[in-house]
Parts: structure tokens; sequence; C-alpha cells
């Protein structure tokens, strides 16, 4: 059974701080719908009502052409241990952008990875929890350093000029692309 709640409670942070990878669902009016999994140390739980994530830059920019379009966001995490448990954070989200005023103060939560395009605010409306039953046990072998070594190696005004082109979703929805190349640390 399905259990909601206004806000993350302590449980729940507890649970995601424990979990290496999770899920993000967007969707617009007329526009397929975007799933994409999440890695990294990434994922910052900013209040009970408000989380964000950092995006680094891959195939395209759906995530940030639905928000802009629609706001709606779903973020999923499963516990690959016990206990058995799914939690998903419903919400509106949108995309802050290294250009963007609120910026420094909202990076400052993160570690900075190569290549982050920008962060994703989620106003959270609602978590819901379930059992979880069917998922299976797994265990985190290592990280896949492929994304971060790709944009590390990059040279900044390659990239920058390659994701100044990524302003459009799929399905031509138009999403702002980032003005600067971000190193990390």
């Amino acid at each position: 059974m399905a259990d909601f709640s206004d806000a993350l409670e302590d449980t729940h942070i507890a649970m995601i701080a424990r979990q290496p990878v999770f899920f993000v669902a967007t969707s617009a009016e007329g526009a397929r719908i975007n799933l994409s999994p999440k890695g990294y140390d990434a994922f910052r739980v900013l209040s009970p009502t408000q989380v964000a994530y950092l995006d680094l830059g891959g195939s395209g920019n759906e995530t940030h052409a639905h928000l802009a379009a629609d706001g709606r966001i779903t973020i999923m995490f499963c516990n690959f241990q016990q206990p058995a448990l799914i939690l998903r954070i419903y919400g509106q989200g949108r995309a802050v952008l290294p250009q963007d005023d609120e910026w420094e103060a909202l990076a400052a939560h993160f570690t900075l990875l190569p290549g982050t395009r920008q962060i994703f605010v989620v106003d959270v409306e609602s978590v819901q929890t379930s059992c979880g039953w069917g998922v299976p046990f797994m265990e985190l072998q290592e990280e896949r350093q492929t994304l971060k070594k790709a944009h590390a190696q990059a040279d900044p005004k390659d990239w920058a000029a390659k994701h100044a082109l990524r302003i459009s979703s799929i399905d031509g929805l138009p999403a702002r692309a980032t003005d600067r190349y971000i190193a990390g640390d």
C-alpha cells in the first residue's frame, strides 16, 4: 500500500542518502515522456519541501525543455537493500544555469562535476512510498567514470559550442543553453 506525505520526512531523507542512483521523469503536452537514470553524488535535499540535483551535459536537454514547458517532475528512488522501499517525489521543477543569479548560492551545496550544465531545483508537492517488494537486491560495484572523464578531457570552447546547440527537446520544445563550461573540482 502506498503512503503519501506533503514533505520529506527524516526516514525518507536517510533512505535517499543511501542510494547511488535515482530516476527522473518529465513530460509536457504533446511531447514524449523522458525518463532518465542519474548517478554520482548529484542529489541534495535542501529542505523537507525542496530538493535539487546536478545535471551534466549528455545526449540532450529534455528535462530542461519539459520543465520550462510544464514544470512537472517525478523523482524515484529504489532501495536495493533492506528494507524494500520505493520513494517518489512529485513536484514542480526548474533549471538554474551558471549564468543565473541564484547559481552561486545553489552550487555551494554541491561538489561540481566536470561538465555540470545546470542544477534542477524541485519544489516538493508530495512524497509517495510504496513496498518495493519486486525490486531486486543489488550492490553498487563502482561508479562509471566515462561521462566525467569525457567532460574533463573536453576542450572548453568545443564543449560550450556543442551545448549551445542544445536549445530544444527532441520534440522541438525550447530549452536554454548554458553559457559556460564547468570543469569541476
